[in-house]
């Protein structure tokens, strides 16, 4: 599959602050999330893409498409959900929504229809004469994402697009993303520090830290990876009972006393570790069955 995003040795700088640092990596998947803690660059990386900051060396392809050569084709090729409202409140939103299409490079008829089309998908065609602000928070979500995918874009970047909302408005706009991917009309880069959501919605991730990509996981791989995980609750004096696992075949990390998270080598016996602990007097009050979970990854790139 040819890459959506290629970072080929991005970096930005802030006066003598270096916010990115080369980052270099090939990104192909249907949705794409973006992690990282406050302050690791993503939003910078969504900007450099949409070419809302000077880069100070390497750049970017988007579908084949150097950022740097490339501004206005990429106003065609993108869609954008900012973080925070950017609304003329005064307006409608077939009026907000209509222009954003024709700031993308649609006439004005096309995107006055495109308009009509996208707010009803998003479930806002009752209430597309109303003004921006007279809109609740879940309804405004909805509305920047009318307006990202309005000119039919092929990548749509989705900036905490869940951000405040209560779990019923959440619900709706997952099922929208989720609804986008599958159609297959439409690749989407999804920053969310909610991992539930990027793990919903996701195939890849992207993790960021201090400016540096430490990690990059590709979910459906990890999902399909034959590998076995294991959670084990102990009672009982366990120590080395860790060491002993290791040396069975065992990965293992003593989350806190009394726990263990394991990763089976394959063909592993179970009764291994019921034998295990009958030598050692130590009982076994838990066991079962997990797979490495998306805040796993992420804790594990923290720790890089």
């Amino acid at each position: 599959m040819n890459a959506i995003v290629e970072l080929d040795g991005l970096s930005v700088r802030f006066g003598n602050r270096d916010i990115l640092k080369d980052l270099r990596v090939s990104l192909s998947s249907r949705a794409i999330g973006l992690l990282g803690p406050n302050g690791a660059g993503k939003s910078t990386l969504i900007q450099a893409l949409l070419g809302f900051c000077p880069i100070a060396s390497g750049t970017a392809h988007l579908f084949g498409h150097d950022i740097r050569r490339n501004a206005s084709k990429m106003r065609k090729l993108v869609g954008y959900m900012p973080e925070n409202d950017a609304f003329v409140s005064e307006m409608t939103a077939i009026e907000f929504v209509t222009m954003m299409g024709e700031l993308s490079g649609l006439p004005y008829d096309v995107s006055l229809e495109r308009a009509h089309e996208v707010l009803f998908y998003v479930g806002l065609g009752e209430a597309r004469y109303r003004e921006l602000g007279t809109y609740s928070l879940g309804m405004k979500q909805l509305a920047k994402l009318a307006q990202a995918i309005v000119h039919g874009p092929r990548l749509v970047i989705l900036d905490e697009p869940t951000n405040g909302l209560d779990p019923p408005a959440r619900a709706r706009m997952l099922r929208l993303i989720r609804e986008m991917k599958e159609a297959g009309g439409m690749q989407l880069l999804l920053c969310s520090h909610l991992l539930r959501d990027v793990e919903e919605t996701c195939e890849e991730v992207l993790i960021l830290k201090q400016g540096r990509i430490v990690h990059r996981a590709n979910l459906e791989e990890e999902r399909r990876s034959d590998k076995h995980f294991v959670d084990v609750e102990t009672f009982g004096n366990d120590a080395g009972f860790a060491d002993a696992l290791v040396g069975l075949g065992c990965e293992c990390d003593a989350a806190r006393p009394g726990r263990f998270k394991l990763i089976l080598p394959a063909g592993f016996d179970l009764d291994q570790i019921y034998r295990l602990a009958a030598d050692r007097d130590l009982q076994l009050r838990h066991l079962s069955y997990r797979r490495d979970t998306l805040e796993d990854i992420f804790l594990k790139a923290m720790e890089t």
